[in-house]
């Protein structure tokens, strides 16, 4: 008996033992959160809303629906939320999302002591989706931001901000993936995420992800979820965008981003047989603009991009990842392949043209269509047949584009555009070129027996 205790007694230790070291070699998260919640800081901001609709002219909806789209004059109210963010010099400049303060006509910044400054936007970057504020104070904790590309896979990150307003709310996890490709809704990528698995919720954004060593790795942006919650799925912007964004707002107020004028598809295992890879890799060349800085090099559609600037291109999202932290003017060198063999050619990167979405809009459609679609007219049998006395029916509808974010699709029939009917290609054309840029106007179409209204807008 007592020689079985002792041996239950050993196992028992050998159990503990490794338990006991394993958690001894955990990181100590509680001062690193300690020293480096001071730089952190909670925003506030204050909106001004207004209900207003748009109205329609009388007879242009049945009676029934009328009350839906009347005008109607609401107060004006206050909208109000938060974010967060981090101190980035002692002067006062703070870095957060664009979407914390975008529209905001009042944002206050908290700091952990509880002082509290009234904030102005230096700058705001709505690609990278940050923005850099100044407040009006001196000797400020500052937040150390880490070198760029440092950061792989697999290390400890943690996060620091105001999830649900819950102020200096810490959370932990690993680096999960890098260089993320998250299209916006206008179909711009010019972000390589980090992706965790920390614990983001709202209020977490525009908060830093800091390494273990207490430096921004990573600035807060978006997460994945079912719940509006957090299910692991976090997503960061690296520090390397964040200082390019950083320097130039303070230097001149926005940010330029280089430019190629191409259109990608990315490479599939049929499309790489037949373009002579010996695997899917690299972004396709589905496109080149006229005069662009890409037709200016010699590239072409068809020719497939391995390599840029000296760091290799996997999929076609890696591509605009590079290209946009480029300085317009910069000389680079592209590896590309064509018709099966290698070769090198050497590009000057563009700028950004100021409305990239307007850029993508206009070549979209065969005749320069700024909404992004290209139509033709609606044959009189058909028209006969609906009983609507003409339209154009959609032909293509480009990703991205305003009648893409109209939720306009191939076969749908136009027979509306503002407040004027649309019969024939020549109408629409004419009425296409007055819509003012920044305003929704109606569209009104047929789809599947059905008329359906929406609203769709030509960026400014």
């Amino acid at each position: 008996m007592i020689i079985m205790l002792r041996m239950l007694s050993l196992l028992w230790i050998a159990l503990l033992v490794p338990a006991g070291l394993a958690y001894a070699n955990l990181p100590d998260f509680a001062d690193l959160i300690e020293e480096s919640s001071p730089a952190v800081v909670k925003i506030n901001t204050v909106q001004k809303v207004s209900g207003s609709r748009a109205q329609l002219p009388r007879g242009q909806v049945p009676e029934i629906f009328r009350e839906l789209f009347e005008q109607r004059q609401m107060p004006e109210r206050n909208a109000y939320s938060m974010g967060s963010g981090f101190i980035i010099s002692s002067d006062g400049y703070v870095l957060t999302n664009n979407h914390v303060v975008d529209g905001a006509s009042e944002i206050s910044v908290r700091l952990l002591d509880r002082r509290e400054y009234s904030a102005e936007v230096v700058g705001t970057d709505p690609r990278s989706d940050l923005a850099l504020l100044k407040i009006d104070a001196s000797g400020l904790p500052v937040a150390k931001l880490a070198e760029p590309d440092d950061l792989r896979v697999g290390e400890w990150v943690v996060a620091i901000g105001s999830p649900f307003g819950l102020d200096y709310s810490a959370s932990v996890g690993i680096v999960s993936a890098m260089g993320r490709s998250l299209p916006t809704e206008r179909g711009e990528n010019y972000v390589p995420f980090i992706q965790s698995d920390v614990a983001i919720n709202p209020g977490n954004s525009g908060g830093p992800l800091f390494n273990l060593k207490g430096e921004v790795v990573g600035i807060n942006s978006q997460i994945y979820t079912r719940t509006g919650g957090s299910i692991g799925l976090s997503f960061a912007i690296p520090v390397s965008v964040a200082t390019d964004v950083v320097a130039q707002l303070k230097e001149k107020g926005k940010v330029e981003r280089g430019w190629l004028g191409i259109y990608l598809q990315e490479v599939d295992k049929n499309l790489a047989s037949s373009l002579g890879l010996d695997k899917p890799q690299g972004a396709l060349i589905a496109q080149v603009i006229a005069d662009s800085p890409a037709e200016q090099s010699g590239i072409k559609p068809g020719d497939v991009i391995v390599e840029f600037n000296g760091r290799s291109i996997n999929t076609s999202g890696d591509l605009p990842h590079q290209v946009g932290l480029l300085s317009p003017g910069s000389k680079v060198d592209a590896k590309l392949i064509r018709d099966g063999r290698s070769r090198t050619v050497s590009v000057k990167i563009g700028a950004m043209p100021e409305d990239e979405a307007q850029e993508v809009a206009e070549e979209a459609g065969p005749d320069g269509d700024v909404l992004g679609m290209s139509v033709q007219n609606l044959d009189g049998e058909t028209s006969a047949s609906l009983g609507i006395g003409g339209g154009v029916v959609i032909d293509q509808v480009a990703p991205g584009s305003p009648a893409h974010l109209a939720g306009l699709r191939p076969g749908d029939v136009v027979v509306q555009l503002g407040n004027a009917r649309v019969t024939n290609v020549r109408e629409y054309r004419i009425l296409r070129g007055k819509i003012p840029r920044g305003t929704p106007v109606l569209v009104r179409f047929l789809r599947q027996g059905q008329f359906i209204f929406r609203t769709i807008e030509v960026p400014r």
